[in-house]
């Protein structure tokens, strides 16, 4: 069993910032990855980022390239999406999932899900 804990989310102008923080806890020790997702009102889930333990690769969407980073702090169990230049079109439920599996962007690979962060950009 997975436990998750994420925060960070609200409201901000465009153009504005935001950390997402993602820990985990429970029966990780052999996970491979873990993922940042995100749903939009009426939209599907995609993905967003993810980050791999074994080597520290990172992975984006084409569209937050140069705005979105995650990092790990392995010593806090935590995963961050640092968030910048936010615009309307981030406006989502954001979501980190794990799992036994190397990086990828499709949700349909993880089986480990967070309860989710509500983000809103908005003037």
């Amino acid at each position: 069993q997975v436990q998750f804990v994420e925060s960070g989310g609200g409201l901000v102008q465009p153009g504005g910032s935001l950390r997402l923080s993602c820990t985990t806890s429970g029966f990780t020790w052999d996970f491979y990855s873990i993922a940042w997702f995100r749903q939009a009102p009426g939209k599907e889930r995609e993905g967003v980022s993810c980050f791999q333990f074994s080597d520290d690769s990172t992975y984006y969407r084409d569209s937050v390239k140069g705005r979105f980073t995650i990092s790990r702090d392995k010593t806090k169990n935590t995963v961050y999406l640092q968030m910048t230049s936010l615009t309307p079109e981030d406006t989502a439920v954001y979501y980190c999932a794990t799992d036994r599996i190397p990086c990828t962007l499709f949700d349909g690979s993880f089986d480990y899900w967070g309860q989710g962060t509500q983000v809103t950009v908005s003037s």
